[in-house]
């Protein structure tokens, strides 16, 4: 009672200082006059990457694994290998991670009746072509392993050709065994040229095991070009349960498409129609590319919600003509030569996309392409040179890493340089309060470096290159979730929060970062088949986006192992106090603020949980949440919970 009475009579004072209880354990001082950099919005970057279940079988929304036969349909069982993430780039006990291997299709009659067509493939390299014998006995192929939802309508389409003697082609699916667990869209008079024929199915119970059935009546031959089956409720292709957790989380800008893949990747596989566009093995990951979602899916999500494209080129196997290319594929007005093939896609405006990654960790002897560091100066310039030719305004990122490689880049690349990437990655500490500092002290170590590169390179002179910090996470644990998919717990969430406050106080150097990655791939967002949720982390990079100010305060005191940081809302005038809690005690923190008036009104939110190992798992009940609480009083001293993140947002005058 005693620190309200104080609290509330200094208001009513007007006094401009305020001093919450002298007892408290923690001591803070805030002065709101003395004011550092704006926070960029780009902190609160993310990052997709075709790799493990981020797009596929996370982002977007396609149920059918090789929907364009990569792997020939052989009549074998379908194989989804094992495979356990090495001891090299993971710690801990490790859950295995299926792969697929050899086709899904399973025949459904002879198996001699499926031959692959490599003379006039309908996608890639080769198109099942289907035989119905003498007897006329219905001959086909079946997908299974599909999650379906008692009630929701699923939505696809096949590609088809077929000889006279074929009277018709059935497509099922189906979620039991009797004749009413089942709904068949019938296609007939299948000319012999392929045509697409849509599918529409509402099911009538659950299960994880699904099944799309095709079969084919008569007799002769019929051709299966390409295969859909997605949730009706998709937009535009990508699943609306996590688009709806992408648009609270409210990322402003999102790299794509890698990441290690793009160093393999050519641009043009991703545009045309879907259902043309050729399957591949992932240039650098496991499994198989549909190629599915290219730079149309992908701005069509960025429009869906409202955050800006940030692409990287191939500087791996790709050259300069292929980045200006695609440049002016993006950038490029109808009557350029690939803005005209990018209106024939589907889009006539340009996509004005501003942020453009040169290449990705070229440093990297695992990278596709990996040229000596003397060379790769002159590739990103000649790229940077070609890209700017078709638009001057890009804002180039060159790729670093705090040494030799960053120092040498900015010396020789600072004319064809906006942004300077670096990555951070951590892995698990058995101590909690080191596990959480990880990412504190990395990133201010990366901040002082480049700060003195400022100070050191001459070509720096008179530039204000900054830090695109576009990896950075914790990576390690179980591969829960596919490849590179790792469960989060609340230890976690608590370091990205710490690694936040770091951003914050050096938002003179961090421009932007991005999340490494968005969905199950070391993501904050984890789905199954059917639900998505927030992982841990992804709750803290919600809060903070949603309510943490803009302008960073000067903050003073002793209140280690605590993290705090401060800042007022440029927008509100409200002041922000962040404070992360890495202890199993509860912390009362007493705050002394100079000036500025606050009217005592404000509200909190609390990330917190049982232990540091508390968890969440999509479609179970979270082990950790958001909790909020408003005041018509601020709490004096402040009260934050054992091993949490807790944001105050207090009204100002």
């Amino acid at each position: 009672g005693m620190y309200k009475t104080v609290l509330t009579t200094m208001l009513l004072i007007g006094a401009c200082g305020i001093a919450f209880g002298a007892s408290a354990e923690k001591k803070v001082t805030i002065d709101a006059s003395k004011t550092g950099e704006p926070i960029s919005k780009y902190i609160y970057g993310q990052f997709i990457e075709h790799l493990g279940r981020c797009i596929q079988g996370g982002l977007w929304s396609e149920m059918l694994e090789d929907r364009k036969f990569f792997y020939p349909v052989t009549g074998e069982a379908p194989a989804w290998e094992p495979h356990y993430p090495g001891k090299d780039s993971w710690q801990g006990e490790g859950h295995t991670f299926d792969v697929l291997v050899r086709s899904p299709w399973m025949i459904l009659g002879p198996k001699m009746a499926v031959r692959m067509d490599r003379e006039h493939p309908y996608a890639g390299e080769h198109t099942p072509v289907i035989s119905i014998e003498e007897s006329g006995r219905p001959t086909g192929i079946q997908h299974e392993r599909l999650g379906l939802v008692q009630g929701r309508s699923y939505v696809g389409r096949i590609v088809l050709a077929a000889d006279k003697g074929i009277e018709s082609v059935s497509v099922s699916l189906m979620w039991g065994d009797g004749a009413s667990d089942q709904q068949t869209v019938l296609a007939k008079n299948v000319g012999e040229t392929f045509s697409t024929y849509a599918l529409n199915f509402t099911a009538t119970t659950s299960t994880d095991n699904g099944r799309l059935r095709i079969l084919g009546t008569g007799k002769g031959h019929y051709a299966i070009g390409a295969v859909s089956l997605m949730p009706a409720d998709n937009i535009s292709g990508w699943r609306a349960d996590t688009v709806a957790l992408l648009k609270e989380l409210n990322s402003p800008v999102y790299r794509w498409p890698g990441g290690n893949f793009v160093s393999g990747y050519n641009w043009k596989d991703g545009v045309g129609d879907p259902d043309k566009r050729p399957p591949r093995k992932n240039p650098a990951w496991l499994g198989i590319e549909s190629n599915d979602v290219g730079m149309h899916e992908y701005m069509s999500l960025m429009r869906e919600i409202d955050a800006e494209p940030f692409i990287s080129v191939n500087t791996g196997l790709g050259g300069i003509d292929a980045a200006a290319e695609q440049v002016q594929y993006a950038n490029g007005t109808v009557d350029t030569p690939m803005g005209k093939l990018r209106a024939e896609h589907g889009d006539t405006r340009p996509f004005g996309v501003k942020f453009w990654a040169i290449g990705n960790e070229m440093y990297g002897d695992w990278q596709i392409g990996h040229i000596p560091l003397e060379e790769y100066v002159k590739k990103h310039n000649g790229v940077v040179d070609a890209m700017r030719v078709v638009d001057p305004g890009i804002v180039p990122v060159a790729v670093g890493s705090v040494g030799k490689w960053s120092e040498t880049m900015l010396a020789n690349c600072a004319d064809r340089t906006g942004l300077v990437s670096e990555h951070a990655y951590w892995q698990d500490k058995p101590d909690l309060i080191e596990h959480i500092l990880q990412p504190v002290n990395q990133l201010r170590h990366t901040a002082e470096m480049h700060r003195q590169y400022r100070k050191d390179i001459p070509a720096l002179q008179g530039k204000d290159i900054r830090i695109a910090m576009d990896e950075w996470n914790y990576w390690y644990g179980p591969a829960e979730n596919g490849e590179i998919g790792p469960r989060y717990f609340l230890q976690d969430a608590l370091g990205i929060a710490a690694g936040l406050h770091e951003y914050f106080r050096n938002s003179d150097i961090f421009f932007m970062a991005n999340y490494a990655q968005t969905v199950n791939v070391i993501g904050c967002i984890k789905t199954t088949a059917t639900s998505a949720a927030f992982d841990t982390t992804g709750l803290v990079l919600k809060m903070y986006r949603q309510h943490y100010g803009d302008q960073p305060l000067a903050l003073t005191g002793d209140f280690a192992p605590l993290d705090v940081a401060a800042a007022r809302d440029s927008k509100t005038g409200s002041l922000t106090i962040g404070v992360v809690n890495p202890t199993e005690e509860s912390e009362r923190v007493a705050v002394d603020l100079s000036n500025v008036s606050v009217t005592g009104k404000g509200m909190s939110w609390t990330v917190s949980g049982a232990s540091r190992r508390a968890s969440n798992r999509p479609g179970q009940t979270p082990e950790v949440v958001i909790e909020s609480a408003s005041f018509a009083t601020c709490p004096a001293p402040l009260e934050v919970k054992p091993l949490s993140v807790t944001l105050f947002r207090l009204e100002t005058r």
